[in-house]
Protein backbone atom coordinates (compact mmCIF):
# COMPACT_ATOMS: atom_id res chain seq x y z
CA UNK A 1 0.00 0.00 0.00
CA UNK A 2 2.97 2.33 1.00
CA UNK A 3 3.82 1.91 -2.75
CA UNK A 4 1.31 2.88 -4.03
CA UNK A 5 1.12 6.25 -1.92
CA UNK A 6 4.10 6.98 -3.40
CA UNK A 7 3.53 6.50 -6.73
CA UNK A 8 0.16 8.34 -6.28
CA UNK A 9 2.88 11.62 -4.33
CA UNK A 10 5.26 10.69 -7.07
CA UNK A 11 2.40 11.90 -9.59
CA UNK A 12 1.31 14.54 -7.94
CA UNK A 13 4.96 15.98 -7.76
CA UNK A 14 5.49 15.83 -10.79
CA UNK A 15 2.46 17.47 -11.97
CA UNK A 16 3.28 20.33 -9.66
CA UNK A 17 6.72 20.37 -10.95
CA UNK A 18 5.63 20.54 -14.41
CA UNK A 19 3.02 23.31 -13.50
CA UNK A 20 5.92 25.75 -11.61
CA UNK A 21 8.45 25.03 -14.32
CA UNK A 22 6.28 26.12 -16.98
CA UNK A 23 4.90 29.07 -15.15
CA UNK A 24 9.10 30.08 -14.47
CA UNK A 25 9.61 29.54 -18.15
CA UNK A 26 6.70 32.02 -19.01
CA UNK A 27 8.02 34.81 -15.92
CA UNK A 28 11.94 34.34 -17.54
CA UNK A 29 10.60 35.02 -20.79
CA UNK A 30 8.56 38.02 -19.86
CA UNK A 31 11.13 39.76 -17.43
CA UNK A 32 14.00 38.95 -20.88
CA UNK A 33 11.49 40.21 -23.57
CA UNK A 34 10.90 43.62 -20.95
CA UNK A 35 14.14 44.15 -20.34
CA UNK A 36 15.30 44.15 -24.45
CA UNK A 37 12.60 45.13 -26.14
CA UNK A 38 10.77 47.53 -23.96
CA UNK A 39 13.06 50.21 -24.75
CA UNK A 40 12.64 49.96 -28.29
CA UNK A 41 8.47 48.86 -27.93
CA UNK A 42 8.69 52.75 -26.09
CA UNK A 43 10.19 54.35 -28.81
CA UNK A 44 8.32 53.25 -31.43
CA UNK A 45 5.18 53.54 -29.59
CA UNK A 46 5.82 57.43 -28.75
CA UNK A 47 7.16 58.22 -32.37
CA UNK A 48 3.74 56.84 -33.92
CA UNK A 49 1.73 58.87 -31.45
CA UNK A 50 3.71 62.28 -31.92
CA UNK A 51 3.72 61.00 -35.85
CA UNK A 52 -0.29 60.59 -35.70
CA UNK A 53 -0.56 64.06 -33.89
CA UNK A 54 1.56 65.47 -36.21
CA UNK A 55 -0.41 64.18 -39.05
CA UNK A 56 -3.88 65.65 -37.32
CA UNK A 57 -2.71 69.13 -37.09
CA UNK A 58 -1.49 69.09 -40.57
CA UNK A 59 -4.99 67.97 -41.87
CA UNK A 60 -6.49 70.78 -39.77
CA UNK A 61 -4.45 73.03 -41.07
CA UNK A 62 -4.70 72.11 -44.69
CA UNK A 63 -8.48 72.42 -44.65
CA UNK A 64 -8.43 75.85 -42.40
CA UNK A 65 -9.78 74.07 -39.15
CA UNK A 66 -6.66 75.02 -37.13
CA UNK A 67 -9.31 77.73 -35.57
CA UNK A 68 -12.34 75.92 -35.18
CA UNK A 69 -13.60 75.16 -31.27
CA UNK A 70 -14.31 71.18 -32.79
CA UNK A 71 -10.21 70.72 -33.82
CA UNK A 72 -9.87 72.48 -30.45
CA UNK A 73 -11.69 70.04 -28.43
CA UNK A 74 -10.08 66.94 -30.59
CA UNK A 75 -6.06 68.74 -30.48
CA UNK A 76 -6.49 68.60 -26.55
CA UNK A 77 -7.70 65.00 -26.42
CA UNK A 78 -4.99 64.01 -28.49
CA UNK A 79 -2.43 66.07 -26.49
CA UNK A 80 -3.82 64.36 -23.21
CA UNK A 81 -3.90 61.22 -24.47
CA UNK A 82 0.09 61.21 -25.58
CA UNK A 83 1.18 63.84 -22.92
CA UNK A 84 2.74 65.91 -26.12
CA UNK A 85 2.94 70.07 -25.56
CA UNK A 86 2.91 72.29 -29.25
CA UNK A 87 3.17 75.40 -30.44
CA UNK A 88 2.06 76.80 -34.02
CA UNK A 89 3.34 79.39 -35.30
CA UNK A 90 2.85 81.36 -39.06
CA UNK A 91 5.32 83.03 -40.55
CA UNK A 92 5.65 86.12 -38.66
CA UNK A 93 6.38 84.00 -35.52
CA UNK A 94 2.84 84.60 -34.11
CA UNK A 95 1.71 81.63 -32.17
CA UNK A 96 -1.82 80.59 -33.63
CA UNK A 97 -2.18 77.28 -31.18
CA UNK A 98 0.01 76.38 -27.91
CA UNK A 99 -0.80 73.73 -24.95
CA UNK A 100 2.77 74.67 -23.85
CA UNK A 101 3.12 75.74 -20.01
CA UNK A 102 6.19 77.93 -21.48
CA UNK A 103 5.16 79.40 -24.63
CA UNK A 104 8.21 81.55 -24.68
CA UNK A 105 11.03 78.15 -24.38
CA UNK A 106 9.21 76.08 -26.87
CA UNK A 107 8.95 79.20 -29.65
CA UNK A 108 12.81 79.40 -29.11
CA UNK A 109 13.55 75.63 -29.25
CA UNK A 110 11.43 75.74 -32.61
CA UNK A 111 13.48 78.39 -34.12
CA UNK A 112 16.74 77.07 -32.40
CA UNK A 113 15.76 73.79 -34.48
CA UNK A 114 14.88 75.57 -37.59
CA UNK A 115 18.25 77.44 -37.49
CA UNK A 116 20.86 75.40 -36.18
CA UNK A 117 21.28 71.53 -37.60
CA UNK A 118 23.56 71.03 -34.93
CA UNK A 119 21.02 71.91 -32.39
CA UNK A 120 21.55 74.75 -29.34
CA UNK A 121 23.13 75.57 -25.64
CA UNK A 122 19.05 74.61 -24.94
CA UNK A 123 18.97 70.33 -25.29
CA UNK A 124 21.61 67.78 -25.69
CA UNK A 125 22.39 64.42 -27.23
CA UNK A 126 20.42 64.97 -29.88
CA UNK A 127 19.05 62.18 -32.34
CA UNK A 128 17.07 62.01 -35.65
CA UNK A 129 15.01 59.27 -35.65
CA UNK A 130 13.26 60.35 -38.81
CA UNK A 131 13.41 63.41 -41.30
CA UNK A 132 11.27 64.40 -44.23
CA UNK A 133 11.04 67.26 -46.38
CA UNK A 134 8.33 68.03 -44.19
CA UNK A 135 9.43 67.56 -40.25
CA UNK A 136 12.60 66.27 -38.43
CA UNK A 137 11.79 63.68 -35.83
CA UNK A 138 14.29 63.55 -33.17
CA UNK A 139 14.86 62.69 -29.51
CA UNK A 140 17.18 65.53 -27.31
CA UNK A 141 17.87 65.88 -23.73
CA UNK A 142 16.60 69.31 -21.92
CA UNK A 143 19.63 70.45 -20.50
CA UNK A 144 17.36 72.33 -17.82
CA UNK A 145 16.04 69.36 -16.27
CA UNK A 146 17.97 66.69 -17.65
CA UNK A 147 14.49 64.86 -18.99
CA UNK A 148 14.64 63.36 -22.38
CA UNK A 149 11.69 64.33 -25.35
CA UNK A 150 11.09 63.06 -28.09
CA UNK A 151 10.07 66.18 -30.67
CA UNK A 152 8.71 66.31 -34.38
CA UNK A 153 9.20 70.22 -35.70
CA UNK A 154 8.85 70.95 -39.17
CA UNK A 155 6.49 73.03 -41.57
CA UNK A 156 2.76 72.18 -42.16
CA UNK A 157 0.93 71.90 -45.64
CA UNK A 158 -0.61 76.12 -44.91
CA UNK A 159 3.00 77.09 -43.98
CA UNK A 160 2.64 77.19 -40.60
CA UNK A 161 5.20 76.12 -38.47
CA UNK A 162 4.97 73.82 -35.88
CA UNK A 163 6.75 72.18 -32.63
CA UNK A 164 5.62 69.27 -31.20
CA UNK A 165 7.36 67.55 -28.00
CA UNK A 166 6.74 64.62 -25.55
CA UNK A 167 8.82 63.66 -22.62
CA UNK A 168 10.75 60.30 -22.93
CA UNK A 169 9.95 58.69 -19.14
CA UNK A 170 13.14 56.79 -17.66
CA UNK A 171 12.40 53.19 -19.52
CA UNK A 172 14.78 51.53 -17.30
CA UNK A 173 12.87 52.12 -14.05
CA UNK A 174 9.64 51.31 -15.83
CA UNK A 175 11.25 47.96 -16.97
CA UNK A 176 12.07 47.09 -13.45
CA UNK A 177 9.04 47.86 -11.84
CA UNK A 178 7.14 45.88 -14.79
CA UNK A 179 9.50 43.03 -13.37
CA UNK A 180 9.16 43.55 -10.09
CA UNK A 181 5.27 43.09 -10.68
CA UNK A 182 5.47 40.37 -12.90
CA UNK A 183 7.69 38.32 -10.20
CA UNK A 184 5.04 39.03 -7.34
CA UNK A 185 2.13 38.04 -8.93
CA UNK A 186 3.91 35.35 -10.49
CA UNK A 187 5.05 34.31 -7.14
CA UNK A 188 1.35 34.48 -5.84
CA UNK A 189 -0.39 32.38 -9.64
CA UNK A 190 2.61 30.48 -8.32
CA UNK A 191 1.47 29.34 -4.87
CA UNK A 192 -2.25 29.44 -6.34
CA UNK A 193 -1.49 26.51 -9.23
CA UNK A 194 0.36 24.73 -6.77
CA UNK A 195 -2.53 24.62 -4.62
CA UNK A 196 -5.05 24.17 -7.49
CA UNK A 197 -2.71 21.15 -9.00
CA UNK A 198 -2.06 19.28 -5.72
CA UNK A 199 -6.57 19.61 -5.79
CA UNK A 200 -7.06 18.56 -9.20
CA UNK A 201 -3.96 15.37 -9.01
CA UNK A 202 -5.60 14.50 -6.37
CA UNK A 203 -9.02 13.83 -7.97
CA UNK A 204 -7.14 11.84 -11.04
CA UNK A 205 -4.56 9.93 -8.39
CA UNK A 206 -7.31 9.31 -6.37
CA UNK A 207 -8.90 6.92 -8.86
CA UNK A 208 -5.55 5.51 -9.93
CA UNK A 209 -4.28 4.92 -6.36
CA UNK A 210 -7.72 2.54 -6.80
CA UNK A 211 -6.66 0.82 -9.66
CA UNK A 212 -3.28 -0.05 -8.97
CA UNK A 213 -4.80 -1.15 -5.75
CA UNK A 214 -6.67 -3.39 -7.71
CA UNK A 215 -4.10 -4.78 -9.93
CA UNK A 216 -2.18 -5.35 -7.10
CA UNK A 217 -4.93 -7.48 -6.06
CA UNK A 218 -5.40 -9.17 -9.38
CA UNK A 219 -1.43 -9.98 -9.54
CA UNK A 220 -2.63 -11.90 -6.42
CA UNK A 221 -5.16 -14.02 -7.77
CA UNK A 222 -7.57 -12.22 -6.10
CA UNK A 223 -10.60 -10.90 -7.53
CA UNK A 224 -12.87 -9.66 -4.70
CA UNK A 225 -11.66 -5.78 -5.12
CA UNK A 226 -13.70 -4.00 -7.52
CA UNK A 227 -13.28 -0.04 -8.56
CA UNK A 228 -16.35 2.33 -7.09
CA UNK A 229 -16.97 4.73 -9.61
CA UNK A 230 -17.19 8.21 -8.64
CA UNK A 231 -19.56 10.90 -9.19
CA UNK A 232 -18.84 12.37 -12.23
CA UNK A 233 -17.99 9.48 -14.85
CA UNK A 234 -15.14 10.01 -16.78
CA UNK A 235 -12.08 7.96 -18.61
CA UNK A 236 -10.63 6.55 -15.67
CA UNK A 237 -14.24 5.66 -14.27
CA UNK A 238 -14.92 3.74 -17.77
CA UNK A 239 -11.29 2.35 -17.46
CA UNK A 240 -12.21 0.62 -13.69
CA UNK A 241 -15.30 -0.67 -14.78
CA UNK A 242 -13.77 -2.51 -17.30
CA UNK A 243 -11.23 -4.03 -14.76
CA UNK A 244 -14.03 -4.73 -12.62
CA UNK A 245 -15.13 -6.62 -16.03
CA UNK A 246 -11.71 -7.87 -16.32
CA UNK A 247 -11.08 -9.46 -12.87
CA UNK A 248 -15.30 -11.30 -13.32
CA UNK A 249 -13.53 -12.57 -16.32
CA UNK A 250 -10.30 -13.46 -15.10
CA UNK A 251 -11.96 -14.89 -11.80
CA UNK A 252 -14.20 -17.19 -13.99
CA UNK A 253 -11.54 -18.45 -16.36
CA UNK A 254 -9.23 -19.03 -13.98
CA UNK A 255 -11.89 -20.98 -11.89
CA UNK A 256 -12.72 -23.02 -14.86
CA UNK A 257 -9.09 -23.45 -15.36
CA UNK A 258 -8.25 -24.47 -12.19
CA UNK A 259 -11.83 -27.07 -12.59
CA UNK A 260 -10.42 -28.33 -15.52
CA UNK A 261 -6.64 -28.88 -14.75
CA UNK A 262 -8.07 -30.75 -11.57
CA UNK A 263 -10.44 -32.82 -13.95
CA UNK A 264 -7.27 -33.29 -16.10
CA UNK A 265 -5.47 -34.35 -13.38
CA UNK A 266 -7.93 -36.84 -12.01
CA UNK A 267 -7.70 -38.56 -15.38
CA UNK A 268 -4.01 -38.52 -15.48
CA UNK A 269 -4.51 -40.26 -11.34
CA UNK A 270 -6.93 -42.59 -12.87
CA UNK A 271 -5.46 -43.85 -15.80
CA UNK A 272 -1.49 -44.19 -13.78
CA UNK A 273 -3.51 -46.18 -11.23
CA UNK A 274 -5.58 -48.23 -13.71
CA UNK A 275 -1.97 -48.96 -15.66
CA UNK A 276 -0.21 -49.72 -12.07
CA UNK A 277 -3.56 -52.04 -11.76
CA UNK A 278 -3.47 -53.72 -14.88
CA UNK A 279 0.69 -54.18 -14.26
CA UNK A 280 0.27 -55.65 -11.04
CA UNK A 281 -2.98 -57.76 -12.05
CA UNK A 282 -0.60 -59.23 -15.14
CA UNK A 283 1.88 -59.89 -12.60
CA UNK A 284 0.09 -61.15 -9.51
CA UNK A 285 -1.91 -63.21 -12.50
CA UNK A 286 1.29 -64.63 -13.66
CA UNK A 287 2.54 -65.72 -10.74
CA UNK A 288 -0.64 -67.19 -8.85
CA UNK A 289 -1.31 -69.10 -12.20
CA UNK A 290 2.39 -70.64 -12.97
CA UNK A 291 2.27 -72.85 -9.90
CA UNK A 292 -1.10 -74.57 -10.29
CA UNK A 293 -0.36 -74.70 -14.69
CA UNK A 294 3.09 -75.99 -13.60
CA UNK A 295 1.44 -78.81 -11.80
CA UNK A 296 -1.11 -79.44 -13.98
CA UNK A 297 1.36 -79.70 -17.10
CA UNK A 298 3.59 -82.19 -14.73
CA UNK A 299 1.21 -84.27 -13.71
CA UNK A 300 -0.86 -84.42 -17.36
CA UNK A 301 2.82 -85.01 -18.82
CA UNK A 302 2.88 -87.83 -16.21
CA UNK A 303 -0.26 -89.30 -17.33
CA UNK A 304 0.67 -89.20 -21.27
CA UNK A 305 4.31 -91.05 -20.90
CA UNK A 306 2.67 -93.70 -18.98
CA UNK A 307 4.20 -93.36 -15.21
CA UNK A 308 2.71 -96.24 -13.32
CA UNK A 309 0.20 -97.83 -15.78
CA UNK A 310 -0.72 -100.74 -13.42
CA UNK A 311 -1.54 -98.51 -10.94
CA UNK A 312 -4.50 -97.66 -11.06
CA UNK A 313 -4.40 -95.35 -7.43
CA UNK A 314 -1.48 -93.59 -8.85
CA UNK A 315 -3.00 -92.45 -12.21
CA UNK A 316 -6.79 -91.83 -9.86
CA UNK A 317 -4.03 -89.20 -7.89
CA UNK A 318 -2.76 -87.75 -10.65
CA UNK A 319 -6.14 -86.69 -12.08
CA UNK A 320 -7.22 -85.58 -8.79
CA UNK A 321 -3.99 -83.28 -8.44
CA UNK A 322 -5.23 -81.87 -12.17
CA UNK A 323 -8.64 -81.32 -11.68
CA UNK A 324 -7.72 -80.08 -8.08
CA UNK A 325 -5.49 -77.26 -9.22
CA UNK A 326 -8.03 -76.52 -12.38
CA UNK A 327 -10.73 -75.97 -9.74
CA UNK A 328 -8.51 -73.50 -7.87
CA UNK A 329 -7.69 -71.45 -10.81
CA UNK A 330 -11.11 -71.35 -12.21
CA UNK A 331 -12.07 -69.86 -8.80
CA UNK A 332 -9.78 -67.33 -8.53
CA UNK A 333 -10.28 -66.41 -12.46
CA UNK A 334 -13.88 -66.30 -11.55
CA UNK A 335 -12.51 -63.90 -8.06
CA UNK A 336 -10.49 -61.86 -10.93
CA UNK A 337 -13.49 -60.59 -12.79
CA UNK A 338 -15.77 -60.00 -9.77
CA UNK A 339 -12.88 -57.95 -8.59
CA UNK A 340 -12.27 -56.33 -11.55
CA UNK A 341 -15.91 -55.36 -12.43
CA UNK A 342 -15.96 -53.79 -8.73
CA UNK A 343 -13.04 -51.76 -9.04
CA UNK A 344 -14.04 -50.70 -12.84
CA UNK A 345 -17.36 -49.64 -11.65
CA UNK A 346 -18.84 -52.27 -14.05
CA UNK A 347 -20.67 -54.17 -11.57
CA UNK A 348 -24.24 -52.94 -10.58
CA UNK A 349 -24.91 -52.19 -6.95
CA UNK A 350 -28.56 -52.96 -6.29
CA UNK A 351 -29.41 -51.01 -3.04
CA UNK A 352 -32.35 -52.92 -1.41
CA UNK A 353 -34.46 -53.41 2.16
CA UNK A 354 -33.72 -56.75 3.66
CA UNK A 355 -33.41 -58.54 7.30
CA UNK A 356 -29.66 -59.34 7.68
CA UNK A 357 -30.19 -62.42 10.37
CA UNK A 358 -32.01 -64.40 8.04
CA UNK A 359 -29.23 -63.95 5.63
CA UNK A 360 -26.54 -64.87 8.02
CA UNK A 361 -28.62 -67.83 9.40
CA UNK A 362 -29.31 -68.95 5.87
CA UNK A 363 -25.69 -68.65 5.08
CA UNK A 364 -24.76 -70.71 8.49
CA UNK A 365 -26.99 -73.25 7.38
CA UNK A 366 -25.65 -74.08 3.91
CA UNK A 367 -21.69 -73.78 5.38
CA UNK A 368 -22.34 -76.26 7.95
CA UNK A 369 -20.70 -79.13 5.97
CA UNK A 370 -17.34 -76.97 6.12
CA UNK A 371 -17.04 -76.91 9.68
CA UNK A 372 -18.02 -80.19 10.04
CA UNK A 373 -15.16 -81.41 7.92
CA UNK A 374 -13.02 -79.61 10.35
CA UNK A 375 -14.96 -79.99 13.13
CA UNK A 376 -15.12 -76.19 13.83
CA UNK A 377 -18.10 -75.09 16.16
CA UNK A 378 -20.11 -72.17 14.48
CA UNK A 379 -21.72 -70.04 17.20
CA UNK A 380 -24.30 -66.91 16.59
CA UNK A 381 -26.22 -65.72 19.39
CA UNK A 382 -30.48 -65.01 18.92
CA UNK A 383 -31.16 -61.95 17.46
CA UNK A 384 -34.39 -59.94 16.67
CA UNK A 385 -35.11 -59.25 12.92
CA UNK A 386 -32.68 -56.12 11.42
CA UNK A 387 -33.31 -54.80 8.35
CA UNK A 388 -30.28 -52.45 6.38
CA UNK A 389 -30.14 -51.14 3.23
CA UNK A 390 -27.55 -52.63 0.89
CA UNK A 391 -26.84 -54.94 -2.39
CA UNK A 392 -28.01 -58.27 -0.83
CA UNK A 393 -26.10 -60.73 -3.49
CA UNK A 394 -22.78 -59.10 -2.47
CA UNK A 395 -23.57 -58.67 1.13
CA UNK A 396 -23.69 -62.06 1.13
CA UNK A 397 -20.62 -62.41 -0.26
CA UNK A 398 -18.65 -60.36 1.92
CA UNK A 399 -20.17 -63.12 4.63
CA UNK A 400 -19.05 -65.95 2.36
CA UNK A 401 -15.69 -64.19 2.31
CA UNK A 402 -14.88 -63.95 6.47
CA UNK A 403 -16.46 -67.32 6.63
CA UNK A 404 -14.10 -68.67 4.35
CA UNK A 405 -11.37 -66.90 5.58
CA UNK A 406 -12.38 -67.68 9.26
CA UNK A 407 -12.60 -71.30 8.54
CA UNK A 408 -8.85 -71.63 6.93
CA UNK A 409 -7.54 -69.72 9.42
CA UNK A 410 -9.46 -71.22 12.86
CA UNK A 411 -7.39 -73.10 15.37
CA UNK A 412 -6.72 -73.65 18.79
CA UNK A 413 -10.63 -73.92 20.54
CA UNK A 414 -11.77 -74.34 16.65
CA UNK A 415 -14.25 -72.07 17.37
CA UNK A 416 -15.81 -69.51 15.21
CA UNK A 417 -18.63 -66.65 16.33
CA UNK A 418 -20.71 -64.47 14.05
CA UNK A 419 -21.81 -61.42 16.11
CA UNK A 420 -24.79 -58.40 14.78
CA UNK A 421 -24.28 -55.13 17.01
CA UNK A 422 -26.37 -51.99 16.32
CA UNK A 423 -24.33 -48.98 16.37
CA UNK A 424 -26.71 -45.62 15.87
CA UNK A 425 -28.18 -45.97 12.41
CA UNK A 426 -25.78 -49.08 11.81
CA UNK A 427 -25.48 -52.65 12.42
CA UNK A 428 -21.70 -54.34 12.49
CA UNK A 429 -21.47 -57.78 11.56
CA UNK A 430 -18.36 -59.51 12.63
CA UNK A 431 -16.96 -62.79 12.29
CA UNK A 432 -14.73 -64.05 14.58
CA UNK A 433 -12.12 -67.05 14.61
CA UNK A 434 -9.65 -68.37 17.43
CA UNK A 435 -6.33 -68.97 16.07
CA UNK A 436 -3.22 -67.14 15.71
CA UNK A 437 -3.54 -63.36 15.85
CA UNK A 438 -2.39 -61.38 11.74
CA UNK A 439 1.21 -59.69 12.68
CA UNK A 440 0.78 -56.04 13.18
CA UNK A 441 2.81 -55.26 10.04
CA UNK A 442 0.55 -57.70 7.75
CA UNK A 443 -2.75 -56.32 9.39
CA UNK A 444 -2.48 -52.72 6.53
CA UNK A 445 -1.90 -55.08 3.73
CA UNK A 446 -4.18 -57.92 3.99
CA UNK A 447 -7.07 -55.87 1.66
CA UNK A 448 -4.12 -55.73 -0.95
CA UNK A 449 -4.65 -58.11 -3.88
CA UNK A 450 -3.10 -61.13 -4.17
CA UNK A 451 -1.89 -60.40 -0.66
CA UNK A 452 -1.24 -63.52 1.54
CA UNK A 453 0.57 -63.60 5.33
CA UNK A 454 1.04 -67.30 5.69
CA UNK A 455 1.71 -68.29 2.03
CA UNK A 456 2.59 -72.17 2.59
CA UNK A 457 -0.37 -72.38 4.55
CA UNK A 458 -2.87 -70.51 1.74
CA UNK A 459 -1.46 -73.05 -0.67
CA UNK A 460 -2.79 -76.10 1.36
CA UNK A 461 -6.40 -74.55 1.39
CA UNK A 462 -6.00 -73.18 -2.50
CA UNK A 463 -6.51 -69.34 -0.93
CA UNK A 464 -5.85 -66.82 -4.07
CA UNK A 465 -5.53 -63.55 -2.11
CA UNK A 466 -8.28 -61.90 -3.80
CA UNK A 467 -11.30 -62.25 -1.35
CA UNK A 468 -10.48 -59.96 1.26
CA UNK A 469 -9.56 -57.43 -1.77
CA UNK A 470 -13.24 -58.40 -3.20
CA UNK A 471 -14.95 -57.44 0.31
CA UNK A 472 -12.87 -54.08 0.47
CA UNK A 473 -13.96 -53.25 -3.64
CA UNK A 474 -17.80 -53.71 -2.49
CA UNK A 475 -17.63 -51.80 1.10
CA UNK A 476 -15.70 -48.83 -0.97
CA UNK A 477 -18.39 -49.08 -3.48
CA UNK A 478 -21.44 -48.83 -0.57
CA UNK A 479 -19.29 -46.41 1.21
CA UNK A 480 -19.63 -48.50 4.12
CA UNK A 481 -17.01 -49.15 6.97
CA UNK A 482 -15.00 -52.55 7.96
CA UNK A 483 -12.01 -53.69 9.39
CA UNK A 484 -10.08 -56.04 11.59
CA UNK A 485 -9.51 -56.66 14.79
CA UNK A 486 -6.69 -58.54 16.81
CA UNK A 487 -7.34 -60.63 19.60
CA UNK A 488 -4.97 -62.60 22.03
CA UNK A 489 -7.03 -65.75 21.07
CA UNK A 490 -7.80 -64.97 17.38
CA UNK A 491 -9.33 -62.68 15.01
CA UNK A 492 -12.22 -60.82 14.17
CA UNK A 493 -13.24 -59.40 10.50
CA UNK A 494 -16.28 -56.72 10.66
CA UNK A 495 -17.89 -54.75 8.04
CA UNK A 496 -20.99 -52.63 9.14
CA UNK A 497 -24.34 -51.85 7.10
CA UNK A 498 -26.85 -48.41 7.09
CA UNK A 499 -30.24 -49.84 9.12
CA UNK A 500 -31.84 -46.68 8.04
Amino acid sequence: MSKIKSLAHSIRVQFSIIFLAILLTVLVVVIVINTTFLDDYYVHSKKEAIKTAYSTINIAANNGNLSSQDFDIELQKVCEKYNIELIVLDADSQTIKTTASDVQFLTKLLWENMLSENGTSLTKDKKILEQTDEYTLQTETDVRTGTGYMEIWGVLGNGNLIMMRTALESIAESVTISNNFVSYVGFMIAVLILLTVFFITKKITDPITDLSAISDEMKALNFEAKYKPRKFTNELDRLGENINELSSTLEKTITELKNANYELQQDIDKKNELDEMRRDFISNVSHELKTPIALIQGYAEGLSEGINDDDAESRQFYCEVIMDEAAKMNNMVKKLLTLNQLEFGKSDMTMERFNIVDMVKNYIKSAEILARQKNVTVRMEEYPDIYVWADEFKTEEILQNYYSNAINHVAGEMIIEIKLQLIENHVRISVFNTGTPIPEDSIKHIWDKFYKVDKARTREYGGSGVGLSIVKAIMDSMHQQYGVINYDNGVEFWFELETK
